[in-house]
């Protein structure tokens, strides 16, 4: 049988975004019956002085971890000699490993990792598929790594292209990438989209008597507004910040931020300048066992994408806030990829970045029409139910294997 042989950065136990969605898949086919291999470093993600074990077989997933340099994210040059060394290491091993008619799986951690690859998986015969869960090196452009953007930056987009085209199925996380992609000549046929999906099947609604956060975090009879997750370089605070500086004499609203993140830190600091610390409320990430109740608590959230980012990245938190059965207030462009889902479903607002009136205006209709704050959070949950499921992705990923694998 042929294996299925995903490479990343970071699988199994580390609980980073993309390792938790690869690792949700790679046991899922597993479970399926399928060979499952997962190439991927020795390192955590928020640990990386540590050292997990080079081959353990988890869920019946089989897993190679390769040594690397280990310089972190504190420098360029550090980073960089990270990622080639990750790129040298997993060569040798897929060479090792791969077979003809093998599906390899590969991520977009650390970038380039395909074109870091492409030459063995042709010289093994095994099959390429990309899992894009961004573009690069255009997603660095837009974050300001201005050098790029002229023939450095030209070079590696060529490269990346010629791992796409070489593929027999790119996948991608939102619509507006797969017209991306379209865009640089990849061939439509190759091109697949499957949305990301919500890592915890436990996470369902819980109402606000019934969760014990709310009185943990003494929020009771608040209007809340939350975040979870991950705040970093694609997304933006500043829309909130303003808002929650023009309603700094409500007593009745309050921001839960759950998370951390790049700009976590800045908005927790923006927070103090402008002395409003009793209308926020921050918390580092909780267990899972905790998440359908962090997800529960706030009445409706956030979820913020910069203009520039849009088609490179999706934020997954929307499915976990779809989980949950919350509106999404989603502070983005208004033709942006969650702004469709959230027009399509009626299931939240959609705000300009910078319009801090318009999202101040939203925050207090909704919080005024409980009932209609409570039927977006409940047609957000019905969008889940019928197009994000676990169960919805893993079928088109079986169905996209059967379509690679020979027959």
């Amino acid at each position: 049988m042929a294996k299925v042989i995903f490479l990343n950065r970071y699988f199994f136990p580390d609980h980073s975004a993309t390792s938790q969605m690869l690792s949700a898949l790679a046991f899922a086919l597993a479970a399926a019956g399928h060979d499952v291999h997962v190439i991927t470093s020795r390192q955590l993600y928020d640990e990386p002085n540590t050292y997990l074990a080079p081959e353990e077989t988890a869920q019946a997933v089989k897993i190679h971890r390769v040594r690397t340099t280990r310089f972190g994210r504190a420098s360029l040059l550090g980073r960089s000699l990270d990622y080639v060394s990750f790129f040298f290491a997993v060569r040798r091993t897929l060479s090792s490993i791969a077979s003809a008619n093998d599906i390899v799986i590969v991520k977009t951690d650390p970038p380039l990792l395909a074109s870091a690859v492409l030459s063995v998986v042709k010289r093994r015969r095994a099959k390429l598929v990309n899992w894009l869960q961004d573009l690069y090196p255009e997603i660095a452009i837009a974050s300001d790594m201005h050098w790029l953007d002229g023939p450095i930056g030209g070079a590696l987009s060529l490269l990346r292209d010629r791992s796409l085209k070489a593929a027999c199925a790119n996948v991608v996380v939102g619509e507006l990438m797969a017209e991306r992609l379209a865009c640089r000549q990849v061939a439509r046929e190759t091109i697949h989209f499957i949305p990301n999906f919500p890592v915890d099947d436990e996470i369902v609604p819980v109402a606000a008597a019934d969760n014990f956060l709310r009185a943990a975090w003494d929020l009771g009879g608040k209007f809340i507004i939350g975040y979870s997750g991950n705040l970093g370089r694609v997304h933006e605070y500043k829309t909130i910040l303003d808002a929650a500086q023009q309603l700094r004499n409500d007593p009745r609203i309050v921001f839960l931020c759950v998370g951390g993140g790049r700009l976590f830190d800045l908005l927790a600091r923006s927070v103090e300048e402008r002395r409003l610390q009793h209308k926020f409320v921050f918390r580092p990430y909780l267990e899972r066992a905790a998440l359908k109740y962090s997800l529960s608590a706030p009445d409706v959230h956030w979820v913020a994408l910069r203009p520039e980012f849009e088609g490179l990245v999706v934020p997954s938190k929307v499915y976990g806030v779809a989980a949950a059965g919350r509106p999404i207030i989603a502070i983005g462009a208004k033709d942006g990829e969650i702004a469709r889902m959230v027009q399509t479903h009626r299931c939240g607002v959609v705000v300009a970045p910078g319009d801090a009136p318009g999202l101040t205006a939203t925050l207090k209709a909704l919080m005024d029409d409980p009932s209609q704050c409570a039927e977006m959070g409940r047609r957000a949950r019905k969008m889940l139910e019928q197009n994000y499921t676990r169960a919805h992705a893993l079928a088109l990923w079986q169905a996209l294997l059967n379509s690679v694998r020979p027959q």
